[in-house]
């Protein structure tokens, strides 16, 4: 024991007297600081705390402030997250109304944690908002740990800021989408296999593999674009022989599939007349759900998508229609005019009045265009040089004799070639980010600018890395290559930024200052470097990179000045605002009640009081404490039933009011709604009290004594 305590005391005093530089010679200026660097003398825990802390709280600010503002966000998800709060039933099928007609058209994971924190502290938008502000939190904290231990403190926090302040990463922060779960569990599998890439072994890839099938059931097939990088990684980095290694996989691959399909496997095993209509598919499958519309029609282009989307009758009604049948009413009745209602006026916010629902045309430049521009696109190409000067930093390492300097330096690498500790990282972590980029770029289908946070944790890790990597390529004789992919990374990304920024007339008075800045920082680096001042080259490439972070920061904190845009969640002060409440107008909060009332009070069916086209249209009458569903699904066109079967439930009845028009109406709706325009009766805005004459295309129908009418076959033209 005491030989071991005099050679560790040798080895600290042979670290403390020895200031290596990269080439492995001694320096008089070289900084060989755990701060920058990694090697087994990491900074203090107080920094590496103060750190994760600074991180965690600018992430926490950024997605908690003024967050009730925003309330159920996306209605479509509250409600269905008020349905399953009625039943197991509706809580395992993840449906979508209380009587169980539709379910929602995503897995169920993320609603399973919301509908849970609603049932611990009550259904109100909080309890479905914090979860997702929290777990991304978690998100940060995990990158930042996970860099740290690798590549220091500086590093850890270069990347852990650049993703919290990831403009669409903070808008869906404050949404209740799926995308954060998606996003944490992805980031975990990433840390996972970084692990089983330095110990080989089997659980920590097991482990990555059952993270991966839990994200699949957050958000199907988006969560396996992590898979390819995870996959190479552990191929090019595992310690485990050839063999064990393919064996290894495979083993993860199995525990991908099973964890990923078991609850669909149940779902499907289930006998449709036991069990909802599956939302958003075309033949009443999970597997067709998540294959067709939750998959590849993402990226070869599906209805819905941009261009794809054409009205045609059965689910919108004319205004010509509502006229009739409000003057019939009128000459029949004789009515008293309603009272005046008035509602809060239109203010002019400078807002755009509709959302931007897709990304530009696919192409090299998708990224940085219009829809995904400002979500995700500012720090991009300093992440993209980052992941370049990284992989070249360990092509040139490689190639390298071994290494003279003493453990502790910032040349220190216990092992080399494909075993090197920084190798996996970089390839796991800059492997996703240039998936997700070149998926996200060709895609031809559905492609929402809110995809864009998907790109978070990889920007934030080659920011991070790639900071690190471009100050050692610097701190190499020559330093050619280092000064070069500095200068290409900096003047990238302002140049990015400075378009950004004329685009959407945003701080466009600090552009003077972050090019001049900028510029400083440049001329630093390359006197640090020219002068051979390790800790100077190192404060100006940290300075450039919080530089760099300024704008984003304050584009992603305009999410506080209005709430998010429920379907579409969005950063900058332009952005399209959402409702807040329950995510419709007072206008129509006023006339879906009026609607409430009347069918309450005469005679409404059981359990369905009221069926509209989309869901959408129905999520107010959920939160008013109905029970109603669209019966043509989310998007309105679901064929979940016929004319035939709303005339058995109408026998019986379970349904008896429907409401066409609404939401998603012009897209044609379905067979059964193509019957109640055909057979039901129309009733009068006046007849249920309308607060406004022609309530916006929305036409109340009663069913009831029309059973062979709806039954009866279309005519051969429709």
């Amino acid at each position: 024991m005491i030989g071991v305590i005099a050679r560790l005391r040798r080895a600290n005093s042979s670290r403390r007297s020895s200031s290596p530089t990269a080439d492995g010679h001694g320096d008089a200026g070289a900084d060989t600081s755990p701060y920058l660097a990694p090697g087994p003398d990491r900074a203090p825990l107080a920094w590496r705390l103060g750190g994760l802390g600074f991180a965690v709280a600018a992430s926490a600010v950024l997605n908690t402030v003024r967050l009730a503002q925003n309330g159920y966000a996306n209605i479509f998800y509250s409600a269905g997250v008020r349905s399953m709060l009625d039943s197991w039933h509706n809580f395992f099928f993840v449906s979508f109304d209380p009587a169980g007609l539709v379910t929602v058209d995503k897995p169920p994971l993320a609603l399973w944690v919301q509908a849970a924190s609603a049932k611990v502290f009550g259904f109100h938008p909080l309890s479905l908002l914090l979860p997702e502000a929290l777990m991304a939190v978690l998100a940060v904290a995990v990158l930042y740990v996970a860099i740290e231990r690798r590549f220091g403190v500086a590093a850890a926090l270069g990347g852990a800021l650049t993703m919290a302040v990831f403009p669409s990463f903070v808008a869906v922060s404050r949404a209740n989408g799926v995308d954060t779960l998606l996003i944490l569990l992805s980031l975990l599998a990433c840390v996972a296999t970084i692990k089983a890439c330095e110990t080989g072994r089997s659980r920590w890839l097991l482990t990555a593999g059952v993270l991966v099938g839990l994200a699949f059931n957050t958000k199907t097939l988006a969560a396996y674009l992590v898979l390819p990088a995870l996959a190479f990684a552990y191929a090019a980095c595992s310690p485990a022989p050839p063999l064990r290694r393919a064996l290894q996989l495979l083993a993860a691959g199995a525990a991908t599939a099973v964890v990923s399909f078991a609850w669909i496997a149940v779902v499907e095993a289930t006998p449709a007349s036991q069990r909802p209509y599956i939302g958003s598919s075309t033949n009443n499958t999970e597997i067709g759900l998540t294959f067709e519309y939750n998959g590849f029609g993402r990226v070869e282009g599906q209805s819905g998508g941009p261009g794809q989307t054409r009205g045609k009758a059965g689910g919108r009604v004319p205004l010509s229609v509502e006229r009739r049948v409000d003057e019939r009413y009128a000459r029949e009745h004789h009515p008293p005019a309603p009272p005046p209602v008035t509602f809060p006026s239109s203010k002019r916010t400078g807002r755009e009045r509709n959302p931007v629902p897709f990304g530009g045309p696919p192409g090299p430049f998708r990224l940085f265009g219009v829809g995904l521009g400002d979500q995700g696109g500012w720090v991009l190409p300093f992440a993209f040089v980052g992941l370049l000067a990284a992989l070249l930093l360990w092509l040139l390492e490689t190639r390298d004799p071994e290494p003279t300097s003493e453990p502790g330096s910032d040349s220190y690498r216990p092992l080399r070639g494909r075993r090197d500790p920084l190798l996996a990282p970089t390839l796991v972590l800059g492997g996703w980010l240039a998936t997700e980029a070149v998926v996200l770029s060709t895609s031809k289908g559905i492609v929402h600018p809110y995809y864009a946070s998907a790109l978070a944790p990889g920007t934030g890790a080659m920011a991070g890395i790639g900071a690190l990597s471009l100050w050692r390529l610097c701190r190499r004789r020559p330093p050619l290559a280092g000064l070069i992919l500095s200068v290409a990374a900096v003047a990238g990304t302002v140049a990015c930024e400075v378009v950004l920024m004329h685009r959407h007339d945003y701080l466009r008075s600090f552009v003077p200052f972050l090019a001049a800045g900028a510029a400083v920082c440049l001329a630093a680096l390359a006197l640090a470097t020219l002068l051979r001042r390790g800790a100077l080259a190192a404060g100006a490439l940290a300075a450039a990179l919080a530089l760099l972070l300024v704008v984003p920061t304050g584009y992603a904190s305009t999410t506080w000045l209005a709430p998010v845009e429920s379907t579409f969640p969005a950063a900058g002060p332009k952005a399209t605002a959402g409702q807040g409440g329950i995510g419709i107008s007072a206008r129509s909060i006023a006339i879906n009640r009026a609607i409430a009332r009347y069918v309450q009070s005469h005679g409404a069916g059981k359990p369905l009081e009221v069926l509209t086209v989309a869901a959408d249209t129905a999520s107010p009458f959920i939160f008013f404490g109905m029970s109603a569903a669209g019966l043509a699904g989310y998007s309105g066109v679901d064929p979940v039933m016929d004319g035939r079967r709303l005339a058995r439930l109408v026998a019986r009845h379970e349904a008896r009011y429907v409401l066409l028009g609404g939401e998603y109406s012009t897209r044609g709706g379905n067979l059964a709604t193509q019957a109640v325009l055909r057979a039901c009766r129309e009733l009068a805005p006046a007849e249920w009290s309308s607060p406004v004459p022609y309530p916006f295309g929305l036409v109340l129908f009663d069913c009831a004594g029309r059973e062979r009418a709806l039954e009866a076959p279309p005519p051969a033209s429709s």
